[in-house]
């Protein structure tokens, strides 16, 4: 089972409804969610994917955002509510970041969920024993775990692999050298090591910030199969990077380097056929698009290999 991690933002939102919406994933997928912001498109996915009878994890104590404080002030009665009350859903996992703040957070929510049914994420030795407080009776449904010997000796029921696979560069011009590498083995080997699912932070990687500014390079993340059934990833990076300049350019020096390396091994992904649609059509979609065609690529292709 798969668990792409995703943090909310709006293009990961979009990439996750229009997968549902194209019946691109199964049961074998089960995105989760770190909301960041109260919005629209965050219910709009959740009430897509509980009336297309799909699962989602959706985080009710998010790390890397001031999600909480946001929804709290909301001025729209309808939206509030509706985000307040997704867990009321049996398609939608209540899920619990561990933190220093967790004993006294799932306390007061014990009544209403249940700690079996829970989706948990472990991330932080110095709180493997407040799981083993918190969860000495019961057992989390799903609780995700880094691959190390300090998790492995002590979490030993419905381990997910979580880890970050994904290598992020400081500027994207850094990924011109660096055109193809090794991504992840976990589809093939994580039940093998112990492990229910696997997790990661897809395209886009562990680190979180709300901030966006004006790349000198444009990169097209893509992942594949190679002969051996591993994930590597290749890095499509613009020319023309001395400036901020026209965005849409360069978008195209990469896109052309995606279409002769697709017209070569022919991925059929919903993904990649929107990338040639763009490439036929000379159109550039801005690069939050691109990036939610590189996350839907990805999640469709290991869901794919899932349903084998």
């Amino acid at each position: 089972m798969y668990f792409p991690y995703l943090r909310g933002r709006q293009f990961e939102l979009i990439a996750i409804r229009e997968l549902v919406e194209n019946e691109l994933i199964g049961s074998k997928v089960i995105p989760i969610i770190e909301p960041i912001k109260p919005t629209s498109t965050l219910m709009k996915t959740i009430n897509l994917i509980i009336e297309r009878e799909q699962k989602i994890a959706v985080i009710h104590n998010p790390q890397v955002s001031t999600y909480l404080k946001a929804l709290s002030n909301l001025s729209s009665s309808t939206l509030k509510d509706g985000l307040m009350n997704v867990y009321e859903s049996e398609n939608v996992i209540f899920s619990h970041i561990l933190n220093k703040k967790s004993t006294a957070e799932l306390a007061a929510i014990e009544e209403e969920h249940s700690k079996e049914d829970m989706l948990l994420i472990l991330n932080d030795t110095e709180y493997i024993n407040y799981y083993l407080n918190i969860f000495d009776d019961e057992t989390p449904k799903f609780t995700l775990v880094p691959d190390e010997s300090s998790y492995r000796r002590k979490i030993k029921n419905n381990r997910v692999l979580f880890m970050d696979r994904f290598t992020k560069q400081q500027r994207n011009a850094d990924y011109y050298n660096l055109e193809d590498e090794s991504y992840s083995e976990d589809h093939l080997y994580y039940n093998e090591d112990g492990y229910i699912g696997f997790s990661d932070y897809s395209i886009v990687g562990a680190d979180f910030s709300e901030s966006g500014f004006a790349p000198y390079a444009v990169v097209i993340h893509m992942v594949y199969f190679d002969n051996d059934r591993n994930l590597r990833i290749k890095h499509f990076v613009s020319e023309s990077n001395d400036d901020i300049n026209d965005p849409a350019g360069k978008f195209y020096e990469a896109l052309e380097k995606l279409m002769e390396w697709q017209s070569e091994v022919k991925l059929d992904t919903f993904g990649m056929k929107e990338f040639a649609k763009h490439y036929t059509n000379g159109t550039y979609p801005g690069l939050g698009t691109v990036k939610k065609l590189s996350i839907m690529h990805h999640i469709e292709l290991v869901n794919k290999f899932l349903e084998e």
